[in-house]
């Protein structure tokens, strides 16, 4: 009987066998990740994240979807009910960053015993609200990691960091156009 080898939270061979089998299959690479989004009133929206598309068919693997509260903080018309969407951009390049650290630190041997991760970005309402200034989005990120490691060295971090950037789906959206189609359905 095997043991399976865990590090940093991350069962390695599991990995290793999902990278062979996209290898093999280069079908089983793609996803179609899904959320909704129902405003309740004001700037208060609930979203919610359940199923999604893999291998052709819908993962069952979820037994009940995630559910998300959106607002806005009151100087921006909202009650703070939940973080707005833009935080939620920040906090979903913390956790697409954290993942492929923790991941990717696991098939390098890397244990690590500390990660966090802090976001920031600016960001100007004026186009937001119908005025003229700068785009509507963020005009700048920035990303802190804290890391430690009981055997890694700063270098061996550093590069691990640098990779995480230039795999991170998250911050491939953010940094790359991506095509979005948008459409209405107009309901009596």
């Amino acid at each position: 009987m095997s043991t399976s080898v865990v590090t940093n939270g991350i069962d390695v061979d599991q990995l290793v066998q999902t990278i062979d089998a996209i290898k093999a299959d280069q079908k089983l690479a793609a996803f179609t990740f899904r959320a909704r989004s129902t405003w309740k009133e004001g700037t208060y929206n609930v979203g919610s994240i359940g199923h999604f598309a893999h291998a052709g068919g819908e993962d069952q693997s979820r037994v009940a979807p995630f559910v998300l509260e959106g607002d806005e903080p009151p100087v921006l018309l909202g009650r703070n009910q939940g973080p707005n969407a833009v935080e939620l951009v920040l906090q979903a390049l913390a956790f697409c960053y954290a993942v492929g650290f923790a991941a990717n630190a696991a098939a390098r041997g890397i244990e690590l015993t500390r990660m966090e991760y802090e976001v920031e970005g600016d960001f100007d309402v004026r186009s937001f609200v119908g005025l003229d200034g700068p785009r509507p989005g963020f005009t700048a990120i920035r990303a802190r990691a804290t890391v430690s490691s009981p055997n890694a060295s700063a270098e061996q971090l550093q590069e691990l960091c640098s990779y995480v950037q230039e795999t991170s789906p998250v911050r491939d959206c953010l940094v790359a156009p991506v095509p979005v189609e948008t459409t209405v359905d107009v309901v009596g």
